[in-house]
């Protein structure tokens, strides 16, 4: 019996999800099928990376997001004059919905890359990921019983500074749920809750995912998670350990069945590495000239519409 792919678990993962999931109402009005705290585990030693082999997965755009969300920027004009489309629904609706033009997303998203103005307006998403990871607001007391904004807390300069000092801690969390700040939102964070561990000289990663699209969302937060705790790693002088992923609403859109029935059909290839080309001064300070990836062979990639 041959040894199983690594890539097995998440087409079991979108399997049982497509089988056996509850079907549901959800806030987009497009229906999915639910499965509820689902677990998967990858290995990154030796450079090994859960890089999804039966679609294409583009990870400089995974990449490139995660390289935004450290900078704590919250607006996507940065991310649009690099050709990442990640978050592009989102302000799009938001002027279509508060203007009544019906301008077409493409017109809108070069008007973003063109006006910096409009895009200062348009293209912010509120305090989402980046915001929370690396400014986490606080508040400090003034007379009167009255508050005033304290210094934004670093969580993940504070992550990287515990595992130096404090490596045996179990309080090496990053996490994006701030309750005070998620009606200001575009979208609560779905990936919100990474906590690190030491053991001996190797660092793991545990993601908790509050909501997780499984066809669309999961390849692109397997990715990142995994290269976080690569880069976190080599900045505190550890070996990549395991990538734990927990799910809590874990699903597949009900539009989505071609890309299901494709992907399911093909089987996972390769066993891509990474190299991480060499070690910046802070974790702050990679560029997407940093990261190679070798033997990536995929399968052809696999269209789905997004909902929004």
């Amino acid at each position: 019996m041959s040894k199983q792919h690594y890539e097995d678990q998440y087409l079991d993962l979108m399997r049982r999800t497509w089988t056996q999931g509850d079907e549901r109402r959800d806030r987009t009005g497009i229906g999915t099928r639910s499965v509820f705290g689902a677990t998967l585990r990858f290995d990154l030693a030796e450079g090994a990376m859960p890089l999804v082999t039966t679609k294409r997965v583009y990870w400089k755009t995974a990449t490139r997001e995660l390289l935004w969300f450290l900078t704590g920027d919250t607006n996507i004009r940065p991310l649009v004059l690099q050709d990442v489309k990640i978050w592009n629904e989102w302000p799009h609706a938001r002027y279509v919905d508060e203007t009544g033009d019906e301008i077409a997303l493409n017109d809108f998203i070069a008007r973003i890359a063109d006006d910096p103005a409009f895009a200062a307006k348009w293209g912010d998403l509120g305090p989402v990921y980046g915001k929370q990871w690396v400014d986490w607001p606080t508040y400090q007391p003034v007379k009167g019983g009255l508050y005033r904004k304290g210094p934004g807390v670093n969580q993940v300069a504070e992550v990287v500074a515990s595992l130096r000092n404090n490596p045996g801690s179990r309080r090496h969390i990053i996490e994006g749920w701030n309750v005070a700040e998620l009606d200001r939102m575009a979208l609560p964070p779905c990936h919100k809750t990474y906590q690190f561990h030491v053991a001996g000289s190797r660092l793991n990663c545990l993601l908790y995912q509050r909501s997780c699209d499984v066809a669309l969302g999961l390849p692109f937060n397997l990715w990142s998670a995994a290269l976080l705790t690569r880069m976190i790693a080599q900045q505190v002088d550890l070996e990549p350990g395991e990538l734990v992923w927990m799910g809590g609403d874990t699903h597949l859109y009900l539009n989505h069945a071609d890309l299901v029935e494709e992907q399911l059909s093909r089987e996972p290839q390769g066993h891509p590495r990474l190299k991480i080309l060499r070690r910046p001064s802070t974790i702050f300070d990679y560029r997407i000239e940093d990261f190679e990836v070798r033997d990536y062979t995929p399968h052809g990639p696999i269209k789905a519409p997004v909902a929004v």
